[in-house]
């Protein structure tokens, strides 16, 4: 059985929202297939017509430890609070070690001016620190 992890995500501008998750994670755009050197070619080869060229969009942990983030292109758009949502860490940060605050700040301001909305800023003694943000196309997750 398979076991690699997939994420998918519904967007109206797959390469655009994609383009912001790979800033946000470190990842980078999945390579093409084995035979061609570029996505373009690939698509063109493929036959696909060129306004179907952003209906899904594919980036990759460069390390190869990280799950695939699939974007798919959908028609409606998100309409409530996510059901699941990623917690993103500081890179270098071990597990359970405390946020350096201010970093955690500046990356999100980072974030926003990429198009991310800042929601809300938590510091609980019980859960630690954390800052909720929206990507570009309203889907919350959290800088950890």
């Amino acid at each position: 059985m398979d076991r690699r992890l997939q994420i998918v995500v519904d967007a109206h501008d797959p390469r655009g929202l994609g383009a912001f998750w790979a800033d946000v994670l470190g990842y980078v755009e999945e390579p093409p297939p084995p035979g061609f050197s570029t996505w373009e070619e690939t698509l063109q080869g493929w036959g696909l017509p060129e306004d179907r060229w952003n209906d899904a969009y594919a980036i990759v942990d460069p390390d190869g430890g990280g799950p695939r983030l699939f974007l798919q292109k959908v028609p409606e758009g998100k309409v409530a609070k996510n059901r699941l949502h990623l917690d993103v860490g500081q890179p270098g940060r071990a597990r359970g070690e405390e946020p350096d605050k201010a970093a955690v700040r500046a990356r999100a301001d980072e974030l926003v001016a990429r198009g991310a909305t800042h929601v809300r800023e938590f510091d609980d003694p019980a859960q630690g620190f954390w800052i909720v943000l929206q990507d570009p196309e309203g889907n919350e997750f959290c800088l950890v």
